[in-house]
C-alpha cells in the first residue's frame, strides 16, 4: 500500500517552512478509551520521569484539583512534584476567555503559577487569531538517557474537571458545568492516544515550534498584557534543553502529525500562512473512501465539512456515513443554545440529501439511560486509515484554532474477513480496524475480548446491525420502556428542530462566532483548505 495513496505528501502539507517530519515510521500507537484509563497511565509515566527527563505539555484547559486517580494525585501535584525531582517541565496553556463567560482563565492561571513555583514553567499562551483558542492537548515524556522509554500522549482529552470517567459513564466526580440535560456529573466519552516511536520525536518538535515562536504571548490583547506584568506572570519562555535524538523503532504503525494553525498577524514564525494538514488530511483520507466512514465527534458542524461527505457519498454508491454525536449541546439558554444546534442541523441535512438510506447518526447513553456526552474525536476509513485528535468536524477546527491529530496507518493487515473491505487492495489493517471494534463493542454492550463481533466486520453487515440495536432500544423508550431493556447504548439521533426566525438568527451568529474561518483570504476565495 503505498502510503501517500493515504497519507499528505510533503507538497500537499504545503508549510515548507515547518521542520515537522511529513510522517514517521516504526511507531505503536495505543488508544486508551475514556480519561480514567489516560490519567491513570499518565501518572504511572510522570512518576516514572527522573531528573534530567523532560515533560513537555499543550493544553486549553487545566484544573489543578483534578484528580488523576480517585485517590490522587492531582494534575499540579503530579506535574510540581516531577519538577522537584528535577524534572525539565514546560508547558503551553491557553490563556483562555474570562471564566464569566464559562472559560478557564483563573484555572488555567492556577495551573501555571502552581507548577511555575515548584520550578517548572507554564506560560499562559494567547498567540491566536481573535476568537480564537489553543486546542491542542498534548503530553511529551522524554527520557534523554533511555529513549526507547519515551512515550507522547495526543487526542480529545484536557487535564480538566468531567474527563475522569470511564467505560460505565457515571461521569466524573469532579464535574464542570454544563447543559442541565447531562447532570451534575456529565458522563463523558472520550479518547486519547498513547504513541511510541520517533513519532515522539515529530511531538516534540510541535511543542518546540511553539515554545520559540518570537510573537508575543499576549499579542492580541493589551489589557490581557498590562494586567499579567502587575501579576509579575512569566512572559519570555526560557530556553528549553537540546532536543534528544528520534526514540528508537517499536512497532508497525506509520503515523502522521496532523495540525491547524490559523492565518495571523503577527505570522507564526513556524507557520507564516498557517496551517491546515488536518483539513486536507482528512479531505485526502475521506475521498479515498469506498465502503465505511465512522465518525465521533463533538460536534459535526459546518457546511464546507459536511460537503465533503456528501461528495463522498454521491460519488460512491457503497459507502455509508455512520457518526455518533451528543444527544445535546453542552450548553442551555435561549441565546446560547439555537446557535450550537443549528450548524449541526445544516450539516446532516446535506448529508443526509446526498444518500439518505447511508448516513446513520446516532447519540450515546449509560446503562441507566442518562445522556453521555461524546466528547471524542476520531475517525476511521474502511478500516484502513484512523484518525485519533483535539480537532472537530467544524470550520473552526479546520482553519481557526490551533489542532493537533495523529493519522494511523498499520502496516499489519487485519485477515478477519472481508479482509479487503473498499476493494481497493489496500486490505483492512489490525489498527484502524480494532479502534473501531472497541468503541462499537462499547457502544453494543458487546463481549470486550472480542468474542462477539462476527456481524461487526463486513461494513453493510455492521452498520445494519449498529442501526437494528439502536432502533430496538429506541423502540423500548416509544413502547413505554416495557421488558426487559435492550442490550447497547445507541439511540437514533433526534435533534429538536429550530423554527424558521431562530435559525435566521442564529445561523449569521454560528457562522460569525461559533464557528469562524481561519483562512487567509486568498483560500476562502478559492474554496480550498
Amino acid at each position: 500500500m503505498p502510503l501517500q495513496d493515504w497519507f499528505l505528501t510533503a507538497a500537499e502539507r504545503a508549510n515548507p517552512v515547518s521542520v515537522l517530519p511529513v510522517w514517521t515510521g516504526g511507531n505503536l500507537a495505543e488508544p486508551l478509551i475514556h480519561g480514567a484509563a489516560y490519567f491513570d497511565r499518565l501518572v504511572t509515566e510522570v512518576e516514572a520521569l527522573a531528573a534530567g527527563d523532560h515533560l513537555f505539555f499543550t493544553d486549553w484547559r487545566g484544573d489543578p484539583d483534578q484528580l488523576m486517580r480517585p485517590d490522587g494525585p492531582t494534575v499540579a501535584q503530579l506535574f510540581a512534584q516531577a519538577a522537584q525531582r528535577g524534572v525539565v517541565v514546560k508547558g503551553l496553556i491557553w490563556r483562555s476567555h474570562l471564566d464569566a463567560l464559562a472559560y478557564s482563565e483563573a484555572e488555567n492561571r492556577d495551573l501555571s503559577e502552581t507548577i511555575s513555583a515548584a520550578g517548572g514553567e507554564v506560560l499562559l499562551d494567547q498567540r491566536v487569531r481573535r476568537g480564537g483558542s489553543h486546542h491542542q492537548k498534548l503530553v511529551v515524556l522524554r527520557h534523554p538517557a533511555e529513549p526507547g522509554r519515551d512515550i507522547a500522549f495526543a487526542g480529545g482529552i484536557d487535564l480538566c474537571h468531567s474527563r475522569r470517567d470511564d467505560a460505565g459513564h457515571r461521569g466524573d466526580p469532579q464535574a464542570v458545568q454544563m447543559s442541565s440535560r447531562y447532570g451534575p456529573h456529565p458522563p463523558w466519552h472520550d479518547v486519547q492516544l498513547a504513541v511510541r516511536g520517533p513519532v515522539v520525536g515529530a511531538l516534540d518538535t510541535l511543542f518546540r515550534e511553539r515554545w520559540t515562536d518570537p510573537m508575543p504571548l499576549d499579542s492580541e490583547n493589551p489589557l490581557a498584557f498590562l494586567r499579567d506584568r502587575l501579576r509579575g506572570a512569566d512572559l519570555s519562555p526560557d530556553p528549553l534543553p537540546e532536543q534528544p535524538a528520534d526514540p528508537p523503532s517499536c512497532g508497525p504503525h506509520q503515523i502522521q502529525v496532523l495540525r491547524t494553525y490559523p492565518a495571523v498577524r503577527p505570522r507564526y514564525s513556524f507557520a507564516p500562512d498557517g496551517e491546515r494538514t488536518v483539513a486536507r488530511g482528512y479531505t485526502k483520507a475521506v475521498r479515498r473512501a469506498r465502503r465505511l466512514i465512522y465518525l465521533e465527534d463533538q460536534y459535526l458542524w459546518s457546511a464546507e465539512v459536511a460537503d465533503l461527505f456528501a461528495r463522498a457519498l454521491r460519488e460512491n454508491p457503497e459507502l455509508h456515513l455512520v457518526a455518533v454525536v451528543p444527544r445535546y449541546p453542552d450548553v442551555d439558554g435561549r441565546l446560547a443554545l439555537p446557535p450550537n444546534m443549528v450548524g449541526r442541523e445544516q450539516a446532516l441535512s446535506l448529508c443526509e440529501r446526498a444518500a439518505p438510506d447511508r448516513v446513520h447518526v446516532f447519540d450515546l447513553e449509560n446503562p441507566s439511560g442518562d445522556p453521555v456526552y461524546v466528547h471524542a474525536k476520531v475517525c476511521v476509513v474502511d478500516d484502513v486509515w484512523a484518525s485519533v485528535g483535539s480537532d472537530n468536524f467544524n470550520r473552526r477546527s479546520w482553519t481557526h484554532d490551533s489542532e493537533l491529530s495523529c493519522a494511523v496507518l498499520d502496516d499489519t493487515r487485519d485477515d478477519r474477513a472481508p479482509t479487503d473491505p473498499a476493494g481497493r487492495g489496500d486490505g483492512a489493517r489490525v489498527f484502524a480496524r480494532e479502534l473501531r471494534l472497541r468503541l462499537w463493542r462499547e457502544h453494543l454492550d458487546r463481549d470486550p475480548a472480542g468474542g462477539q463481533d462476527t456481524d461487526l466486520l463486513d461494513p453493510a453487515e455492521a452498520v445494519a446491525t449498529l442501526s437494528a440495536a439502536a432502533d430496538a432500544l429506541q423502540g423500548w423508550y416509544d413502547g413505554g420502556q416495557a421488558g426487559p431493556r435492550p442490550p447497547g447504548r445507541l439511540r437514533p439521533h433526534r435533534p429538536e428542530r429550530l423554527g424558521w426566525f431562530t435559525r435566521a438568527w442564529a445561523l449569521p451568529m454560528y457562522r460569525l462566532l461559533y464557528d469562524p474561518d481561519g483562512r487567509p483570504l486568498h483560500a476562502r476565495r478559492a474554496g480550498t483548505w
